[in-house]
């Protein structure tokens, strides 16, 4: 593998009252080509930080320090960069039909006309294993269950063929069973299509399952990375070992050995 992007010494803070506070301190992280990073954390522990660094996001008022060095120059998000957000129902349009909102992004970064873009669409639905998708073009999100609702959000970041995938809790509003499909689905998808993916999330458990190597954040700072296997067995720091601790089945074959 190469590196896609080098992350030096990134700090941001945002302004909370008269001080600031830092949402990210010295971070240095090299993010590998085609690679499955997982990232995990408490909530305030700094991982979303870094997702919306890494997309350009962050508002204004952030202060931000460091460097983020990407190999191909600073990606485009939606063309080079697909965003899958923790709840699909703030994230998908209530008045636009599901094929209107996943072609769109091959309308506007690959310059195909709408009926092509509609094409792709359908093609994409069936990807994500979703029944009926010439059905699913002409469906809104509220005809949808939760899980069918965030596949649809898969389908729309896939649209533009990025080379990179961060899905930012992207499991977290789902029942178990759905997560495990959704999760399932991703891993399928990044090995098919050899895109790097960024798996953001605070369940340990769930990034073992499909990351390479996992990142662990706290308190705004990364205080350990590895192998999935390294991190799940031999944790470094204190801190990994409780969270392991609050997942008694990492014990189990299929979540240990699953990641390299």
């Amino acid at each position: 593998m190469s590196a896609l992007v080098n992350i030096s010494n990134l700090g941001v803070t945002f302004r909370d009252g008269p001080r600031r506070v830092a949402a990210l301190s010295d971070v240095n992280l090299t993010i590998e080509a085609g690679e499955r990073l997982g990232i995990i954390g408490e909530s305030g522990s700094g991982k979303s930080t870094l997702a919306l660094a890494l997309t350009g996001l962050l508002p204004a008022s952030a202060e931000v320090s460091g460097r983020i060095d990407w190999a191909d120059g600073q990606p485009i998000l939606g063309r080079d960069i697909g965003m899958v957000f923790q709840d699909p129902s703030s994230s998908l349009d209530p008045v636009m039909s599901i094929g209107e909102q996943v072609a769109e992004g091959a309308v506007a970064h690959l310059g195909l006309s709408w009926g092509a873009a509609k094409e792709r669409a359908r093609d994409l639905l069936a990807q994500v294993k979703l029944p009926d998708p010439d059905g699913l073009l002409r469906a809104f999100p509220h005809q949808l269950s939760g899980g069918q609702r965030q596949r649809v959000a898969i389908a729309a970041a896939m649209a533009a063929g990025p080379r990179v995938l961060i899905a930012d809790e992207a499991t977290s509003a789902l029942d178990t069973i759905v997560q495990a499909e959704v999760v399932s689905l991703l891993d399928g998808l990044v090995k098919q299509q050899g895109i790097t993916l960024i798996f953001i999330t605070h369940d340990i458990a769930l990034a073992s399952q499909l990351a390479d190597r996992i990142a662990v954040f706290r308190h705004a700072q990364l205080v350990e990375v590895g192998t999935a296997r390294q991190v799940v067995t031999q944790p470094r720091e204190a801190y990994t070992a409780a969270l392991l601790g609050a997942h008694l089945d990492l014990g189990t074959p299929p979540l240990i050995g699953v990641a390299p």
